[in-house]
């Protein structure tokens, strides 16, 4: 034994206080964030088309694979389509409809083998949208605007919910191949808590032909509760198919 084993003690005493103090200070929220993979760096994996059909409309396409750490665990899977009616070159107004399909838990997640054996949460939603364009300078602007009608099934009981986001963009060239992307966005719910999520993106773009590009970026998803960080991965593809459908574009 040691010369001081009273104060050696002592000083392990005080150590597991001050751990359990911190503990107990941070909240609830410090105790559980690995059981939400709060501390795992996730990746969501995703693809958007533009399909320009007609002068006034094109068809909107999108899949998006999300996991709670960046090359497993599956969290959602998202599967989103719409109707878009240009107004002109700045302006846009879709109606559109999503599937979503949710494993919300992080711990205990399903085989490898079966990724959404686990799910509890299924989601039939529609969606009206409408994006206004601008540019200053070289520093392109997107403000969009979405309200979301929410059908969910959460383990056999369907709830109804009604949701409002705002994003805003900023796009920045850095030459004619690579560019900076930028945006925020805010969800808010329209019945019981008003904020839902803040979500806040920096990407940097590539862009791989007139009508495709891919971005590499770092989301940071904030709810009440929890954060939520996220690489992102993501494909553009919009193709212009006036052509095929005898439709000449106007110049």
């Amino acid at each position: 034994m040691g010369r001081y084993p009273f104060k050696k003690n002592l000083a392990n005493s005080a150590g597991l206080v001050l751990t359990l103090l911190t503990l107990v200070l941070s909240g609830p929220d410090s105790l559980n964030a690995q059981e939400t993979g709060e501390e795992e760096l996730g990746a969501w994996y995703m693809y958007f088309g533009m399909n320009r059909f007609a002068e006034r409309w094109s068809l909107h396409t999108e899949a998006q694979w999300r996991y709670y750490q960046w090359n497993r665990n599956f969290n959602q899977l998202l599967l989103r389509t719409g109707i878009n009616y240009h107004i002109s070159e700045k302006a846009i107004a879709t109606l559109g409809y999503a599937y979503i399909d949710t494993d919300p838990t992080f711990e205990d997640a399903p085989s490898p083998d079966t990724p959404f054996a686990g799910n509890l949460i299924s989601e039939n939603r529609i969606f009206e949208q409408f994006i206004l364009m601008n540019r200053v300078s070289e520093l392109r602007f997107e403000h969009r605007y979405r309200l979301e009608q929410r059908f969910i099934n959460y383990q056999g009981e369907n709830q109804t919910r009604h949701r409002a986001r705002y994003r805003l963009q900023l796009t920045l060239p850095l030459t004619d191949t690579f560019f900076i992307n930028v945006y925020d966005e805010v969800f808010l719910n329209l019945q019981g808590e008003v904020f839902d999520q803040n979500r806040l993106y920096a990407a940097f773009g590539v862009r791989i032909t007139e009508n495709s590009s891919i971005q590499i970026g770092y989301l940071k998803n904030h709810f009440r509760n929890t954060n939520f960080d996220r690489l992102q991965f993501a494909l553009f593809f919009n193709p212009d198919l006036r052509n095929i459908f005898g439709k000449q574009p106007l110049n």
